[in-house]
């Protein structure tokens, strides 16, 4: 009589035997790198009910439309900068390219008489090129993308000021296809923009597009490891010069969002963001080292850093110790990255 013997039952025995050996912790670190979203989730849930005892304020509907219209523009630009990071770049120059786009249609629309529908659409077009010179610096010259962003970001910079004079332009001068996104959604207290409606879409979108298509799955390859990209077909550098272009034509949807949150177009808004945008990225879970991070983990990042703004304005401390509070988030995130890694598997 002959005996079968099933291939996969010692690896699964093996398997289930390593399982049974590790510590508690060990099994939080396995979890926490399967699923990278769950800490910044907790850490919303835990602060969101801190700030509710310290000042029942918080929780009221009309608080939590502002924390989602405030945290609606830097939200978007970190969506841009996830897919940057995930593969092992960074882009420092995220705030220039919106802040260009703006500037370019809100002045071709004002003073060019240009249709608002159509400015808003070449505003998008700015982004895109700005993202698409991002990435053809790194991929074509080899540059390291921190060097190529923080030089394109003075040049951007310098352009949206020289083309617009370093005027801003008002709600009232602009039509009103461009401030559409700050139109009001009310229900009851809670009150949004269709900003922060279109920062949801965009979301959505680029979650689908991360875990569902080919192009996402080499996204989180090439921040893995480049080489073995390579080695096993991908085109690596085309796939760089697409994350820097999508990123780009995201920072330029972002810029249409910010028309209508600020209600103007000037060279001095979100001048925070570049750094906002990696804040929000990293509390979310998305490693700076590239090839692990999720949309939702980053949403939930630009989320904490609104809550923990407003939160502690409610409860009456001081401007600086929320800058303190923002940073040692940052360096927690960081931290708690650098556990995972070490346990892979």
């Amino acid at each position: 009589m002959t005996t079968t013997v099933d291939p996969t039952a010692p690896a699964t025995a093996a398997e289930q035997f390593a399982m049974r050996r590790q510590s508690p912790v060990q099994r939080v670190q396995q979890l926490l790198h399967a699923h990278p979203s769950i800490s910044p989730l907790l850490v919303l849930v835990i602060s969101g009910i801190v700030f509710t005892l310290l000042n029942d304020r918080f929780a009221q509907p009309s608080t939590m439309g502002i924390i989602l219209q405030q945290t609606a523009v830097i939200a978007a630009l970190a969506i841009g900068q996830t897919l940057v990071i995930l593969t092992a770049g960074i882009d420092l120059s995220v705030g220039a390219i919106a802040i260009l786009a703006t500037l370019f249609s809100a002045n071709l629309a004002v003073k060019q008489n240009v249709p608002g529908l159509i400015a808003v659409l070449i505003g998008v077009a700015v982004g895109v090129i700005a993202g698409y010179i991002n990435g053809s610096l790194v991929t074509r010259l080899n540059l390291p993308p921190f060097i190529v962003t923080l030089g394109t970001l003075s040049i951007f910079t310098a352009i949206a000021l020289l083309y617009s004079g370093g005027q801003q332009v008002g709600r009232r001068q602009m039509p009103d296809s461009l401030n559409w996104a700050g139109t009001p959604i009310q229900f009851g207290d809670f009150r949004i923009t269709t900003g922060v409606i279109v920062v949801v879409v965009l979301a959505l979108v680029m979650a689908f597009v991360l875990s569902q298509t080919t192009w996402g799955r080499h996204v989180y390859a090439v921040g893995n490891d480049a080489d073995a990209a390579r080695l096993v077909g991908i085109r690596v550098d085309r796939v760089l010069l697409s994350v820097y272009t999508v990123a780009g034509l995201i920072y330029g949807i972002t810029a249409w969002v910010q028309i209508g949150r600020s209600g103007t177009a000037s060279a001095n808004a979100i001048v925070d963001a570049n750094l906002d945008s990696i804040t929000a990225v990293v509390i979310g879970g998305t490693s700076l080292f590239g090839g692990r991070g999720a949309i939702i983990g980053t949403l939930l990042g630009a989320l904490i850093v609104g809550v923990f703004r407003i939160g502690l304005s409610i409860a009456g401390v001081d401007d600086q110790w929320r800058v303190l509070a923002t940073g040692l988030l940052v360096i927690i995130a960081v931290s708690i990255d650098q556990w995972i890694r070490k346990v892979k598997s």
